[in-house]
């Protein structure tokens, strides 16, 4: 009851207006708020209220929720970020707080919810289906691109492209000035911004986490690239445990070559700024994407892009896997180089 008396729980008066609810969740990604606008007036349009819940997963725990209309997400497209916000919440990971957010789910008569996440958010989501039976739609959103069944996920696009503008500029100055610059991109434990960056923006060399890779090899190649006559020198590095991060193939190169091999780490400028128009359309079709699968009564699905066409795949299908790398790429980057 609340403080007039009366009851929390709204009453059913006549036919059940149905109701969804969305959160974003894990780090956040350039689109996330055009995949909101998409499911807000692609429900709308249906006749389905939305409740969004803020600060991802923390906010289902704490009912963070909040009505959420055609105009909650206007001037949103061309945002970064998230306006519903996020948070990584270890406390999700427990059965108690998994429970009652389901209680809260269930008092505000939620029939399905939408994940805007990473692979952490969908693997979460599947564990969350499969206790509580409420069908969860996730939209893959991280600019990693790591999460399978679907070829691209919301920000990837808008990272790459912000990296390969800082590469542009760095690129100039490296030529001036006939110096080796080793820049440090996001990713995690996935190369795949590496590799794009590395392709799109000339790289001599690339080090992703996925593929084995030898400093002395790199060296090497930069060795040899100096001897054929280039001015200029970029070697693209993933971050993360796995390769080692920048400075070591910086320390490496320094040593080898008897030059100073500048260091540059593009860090979370990655993560922000306006989404591209390949980002706001996924994320576009996406958001309505998951809305018809709410009406088509279908079980929970992360909702990707596979060659062009929104699909749908079951999570019990994809949580947990990894998206693979082709490893061919790194010897493209390589042969373009020479």
């Amino acid at each position: 009851m609340d403080g007039n008396g009366n009851s929390e729980t709204p009453e059913l008066t006549g036919a059940r207006t149905r109701r969804i609810g969305i959160l974003t969740a894990g780090g956040d990604a350039p689109g996330m708020n055009a995949a909101i606008r998409a499911v807000v007036r692609s429900a709308a349009v249906a006749g389905i209220e939305v409740i969004g819940f803020r600060r991802g997963y923390e906010g289902l725990i704490r009912d963070l929720a909040e009505p959420l209309s055609g105009r909650s997400v206007a001037n949103m497209i061309q945002r970064g970020g998230t306006f519903l916000e996020t948070s990584r919440s270890p406390e999700f990971r427990t059965p108690a707080a998994r429970g009652l957010a389901a209680r809260n789910l269930r008092r505000h008569l939620i029939e399905a919810l939408i994940v805007v996440g990473g692979e952490g958010s969908m693997n979460g989501a599947t564990v969350f289906a499969g206790e509580t039976g409420i069908p969860i739609f996730v939209i893959p959103a991280s600019i990693d691109n790591d999460i399978p069944g679907t070829d691209y996920s919301i920000g990837f696009d808008t990272a790459v492209n912000t990296a390969l503008e800082a590469i542009d500029r760095i690129r100039d100055t490296a030529f001036a000035y006939e110096r080796v610059f080793c820049v440090e991109v996001m990713g995690r434990d996935s190369g795949f911004i590496a590799i794009a960056v590395a392709l799109g923006g000339g790289a001599e060399a690339v080090i992703v986490p996925e593929i084995p890779f030898s400093l002395d090899d790199i060296c090497d190649r930069v060795e040899d690239s100096h001897r054929r006559g280039k001015r200029s020198t970029i070697v693209v590095v993933s971050e993360g445990p796995r390769t080692g991060g920048v400075i070591p193939v910086a320390e490496a190169l320094t040593n080898r070559l008897g030059m100073q091999a500048r260091v540059v780490v593009l860090g979370h400028v990655q993560r922000g700024g306006a989404p591209t128009a390949r980002d706001r359309l996924l994320a576009s079709r996406m958001g309505a994407g998951a809305v018809k699968a709410v009406l088509d009564g279908a079980g929970s699905s992360l909702i990707g892009e596979e060659r062009g066409a929104i699909v749908r795949v079951p999570l019990v299908e994809v949580s947990s896997q990894r998206r693979p790398l082709d490893p061919s790429l790194i010897e493209l980057v390589h042969q373009l180089s020479t």
